[in-house]
C-alpha cells in the first residue's frame, strides 16, 4: 500500500485584501521527502509556508495535511523562562515528557545542556534545540521558514548536516524555504521556484539510472539562477 503523502495543495489562493499572492497553486510533498522553495522575495514563499502550518487563511482550494505540521522560522522562538528540556517538551503530553525532550536534545547534540537557559546558547545551538522540538512530535510534514539565513557560514554547513540525517531518520515530508541556491541544490530531493504566485519550475533530483539504481541529477546553478531572473555571471 502506497503510503499517504505528507501535504496536498489543490487549487490554492492566499490573498491580501485585493492583491493576490497565491493563485491556483498545487503542490504534493510525499513522506520522506525534501523539497526546497525558492523565489524572489515577495513571491510567495512564506504565505505558503504559513498557509500550510494553518496560521493564515485561506481564499480558495484545498490543503490536505494529515496531522498539524511542525515548524521552524529563522529565530529560534524559545521560551526566555524555560530551560532547554521544557522549551523542547512544550506541547507534549504524558509522564515522559522530560525523557522524550532529552532524547530529542542528544540527537541534536545538545544532550548534555537539558538544563541550560536559552540565554546561554549560540545562534547555531538555540537552532538546534528549535530543531528538536519540532521533530519530538514526530512530524509528518515539517516547514522550515530560512532556519538557517541568520547563521555563519561553517554553522550553516554544521546544520545542513544534521538537519539531512534527521529528515532521513525521522522521514518527514519537508519544505525548505530559502534564498540560498547552494542550500536548496545541497539537501532537496525537489527544487521548486515560485513565481508569480504558482510553482514555475519543479526539478527532481532523484533519478533512476541504468541498472535501475537511483542516483542524483543537480541542476546547475547558473539555470536555477535564470528561473529567479539572475544572469549566473552577475554574482
Amino acid at each position: 500500500m502506497t503510503a499517504r503523502p505528507a501535504v496536498v495543495v489543490s487549487g490554492l489562493v492566499r490573498a491580501y485584501g485585493a492583491r493576490p499572492v497565491i493563485t491556483g497553486l498545487d503542490l504534493r510533498i510525499a513522506r520522506g521527502e525534501f523539497v526546497a522553495l525558492l523565489g524572489e522575495s515577495g513571491c510567495g514563499k512564506t504565505t505558503l509556508l504559513r498557509a500550510l502550518a494553518g496560521l493564515d487563511p485561506i481564499q480558495g482550494g484545498h490543503i490536505d495535511a494529515p496531522r498539524r505540521p511542525a515548524v521552524v522560522f529563522q529565530e529560534p522562538r524559545l521560551l526566555p523562562w524555560e530551560n532547554l528540556w521544557r522549551n523542547v517538551g512544550l506541547g507534549l503530553d504524558g509522564s515522559a515528557v522530560r525523557e522524550r525532550a532529552a532524547a530529542a536534545l542528544d540527537e541534536v547534540g545538545l544532550g548534555d545542556r537539558l538544563e541550560d537557559w536559552p540565554r546561554q546558547l549560540s545562534g547555531g545551538q538555540a537552532q538546534r534545540v528549535a530543531l528538536a522540538r519540532a521533530l519530538v512530535q514526530e512530524p509528518e510534514l515539517l516547514l522550515l521558514d530560512e532556519p538557517f539565513a541568520a547563521l555563519d557560514a561553517l554553522t550553516r554547513i554544521r546544520m545542513h548536516s544534521l538537519v539531512a540525517a534527521l529528515v532521513a531518520r525521522h522521514r518527514p515530508g519537508v519544505l525548505l524555504v530559502t534564498h540560498d541556491v547552494e542550500e536548496a541544490i545541497a539537501l532537496a530531493d525537489r527544487i521548486l521556484v515560485m513565481r508569480d504566485g504558482a510553482i514555475a519550475f519543479d526539478h527532481d533530483t532523484r533519478r533512476v539510472g541504468d541498472g535501475g539504481v537511483r542516483g542524483r541529477t543537480r541542476p546547475t546553478r547558473a539555470a536555477l539562477l535564470a528561473e529567479l531572473g539572475v544572469a549566473a555571471e552577475t554574482v
